[in-house]
């Protein structure tokens, strides 16, 4: 197993963001994370990237405790993308991508850059800043960045958020048709349930820090007897019931 949380926990000023969570995310699987707004995702996220100090429970990558890699060991395989964490808004996307790509240690950065911008479409306002672009591409800027060292724990917290349908199926078929050539393991969160069946193998639902359920698209739906992932989603999310 790549990835396992073990009792992952988070208390924010005697809140429970995060209550002693576990589950388990294989090499090359796609895994979705869903739940509604403050319900723990982007903490659970946070705790991964090494940017959140849990309060108790442990992460393994490889079954090594991610408290125990160097800082660099976890650039080399991590990357993250969100639209709620702007990158620099003064600098160009180039000066960004750049100053990213050092950051994480690229070897033939101009290539990588080269490569990655032809890729997303965003050559023609490389010199431009990042403050001053479009949602659309501000989240295509951001997946670069998260891509500029090829990671092989890719983190993606709502990459289509706030996007109209072209520009969120154009996302979408890029994370698709890269995860095919690329050997890269995906934790999304993300509230769009179409997105999520079509990229993630399972899923895990999270309601109020804690985890409610899990597994694959087909066996929730059949479980909850709905039509599909988002009337099931709805239903979990507006349960009385105590998990």
């Amino acid at each position: 197993m790549l990835i396992e949380i073990k009792n992952l926990t988070k208390i924010y000023n005697n809140f429970l963001a995060v209550n002693k969570i576990n589950f388990q995310i294989g090499k090359y699987e796609t895994i979705g994370l869903l739940g509604p707004n403050g319900c723990g995702k982007t903490t659970t996220i946070g705790m991964m990237l090494g940017l959140v100090t849990p309060s108790m429970g442990e992460i393994l990558i490889e079954n090594k405790n991610i408290k125990s890699f160097k800082r660099d060991e976890i650039l080399e395989r991590f990357n993250f993308a969100s639209p709620y964490v702007e990158l620099p808004k003064k600098l160009t996307v180039k000066q960004n991508l750049e100053i990213y790509g050092r950051l994480y240690g690229i070897k033939n950065l101009d290539k990588r850059m080269n490569e990655i911008s032809n890729d997303l479409d965003i050559k023609n306002f490389y010199e431009k800043k990042t403050g001053e672009l479009s949602s659309g591409q501000k989240n295509r800027v951001s997946l670069a960045k998260s891509l500029i060292n090829k990671p092989e724990i890719l983190l993606l917290d709502e990459p289509t958020a706030s996007l109209d349908p072209d520009i969120g199926d154009f996302i979408r078929s890029y994370i698709q048709e890269y995860k095919k050539k690329n050997k890269v393991t995906i934790l999304l969160a993300s509230h769009n349930m179409s997105e999520v069946e079509r990229l993630c193998d399972r899923v895990i639902m999270m309601k109020k820090g804690k985890i409610i359920d899990s597994g694959t698209c087909k066996n929730l739906i059949q479980k909850h007897g709905r039509n599909n992932l988002e009337e099931t989603f709805l239903k979990l999310a507006r349960s009385k019931d105590e998990f």
